[in-house]
């Protein structure tokens, strides 16, 4: 597997791996725009707009220099109080995971928090998250490809323990495969 490469997947994972993460924002808080980083250029390109109402209950992104089972870099949703743009970086705290199945293939999200964000100083774990915003999140991601006849399959919740192994989990993938990618090109 080639993974792309780009001024976004130059970037750290983060400060305090796995605890503490690099997010880059896709798609900010209440937008119905799918943003994706193109894998080729490294431009934020318009991927398309959900066939839903709904729309993203947090920023929206990745976590540079991860690899997740989907073959794409890890996903994350950071709880903000104000959107933020495509290209920001938070330094976000991991809290939680939800992990789910989209079409068929593991596509787990990991559930973090601004690091420096007084008002979520106290998040520490699932358990500090408010219970109706973790359900407007699987609702979100249950939900929000309906329209477009893909069907997901919520999986649940699981706290910071479980979501800082995935995302270590997902840093090793990255580097075995950048290994491998090395290791290739001097065949």
């Amino acid at each position: 597997m080639s993974l792309y490469r780009n001024q976004y997947m130059a970037v750290s994972p983060g400060t305090d791996i796995p605890s503490t993460v690099n997010a880059i924002v896709e798609i900010p808080k209440g937008r119905r725009s799918k943003f994706e980083i193109d894998k080729t250029t490294g431009l934020i390109r318009l991927d398309r707009f959900l066939y839903s109402s709904s729309h993203y209950p947090g920023d929206y992104g990745f976590i540079p220099q991860t690899l997740a089972e989907d073959g794409d870099a890890l996903d994350i949703l950071v709880m903000v109080n104000e959107p933020t743009f495509s290209g920001c970086l938070i330094q976000a705290r991991v809290v939680g995971i939800f992990r789910m199945k989209d079409r068929g293939a593991n596509d787990f999200k990991v559930l973090g928090v601004p690091n420096t964000d007084p008002l979520f100083a106290e998040y520490k774990d699932l358990g500090d998250v408010p219970g109706h915003f973790l359900r407007e999140v699987e609702h979100f991601f249950a939900t929000y490809k309906q329209l477009e006849g893909i069907h997901i399959e919520p999986q649940g919740w699981d706290g910071a323990e479980a979501a800082t192994k995935e995302v270590r989990g997902s840093v090793e993938r990255y580097l075995r495969s950048l290994t491998n990618d090395l290791m290739g090109m001097r065949l």
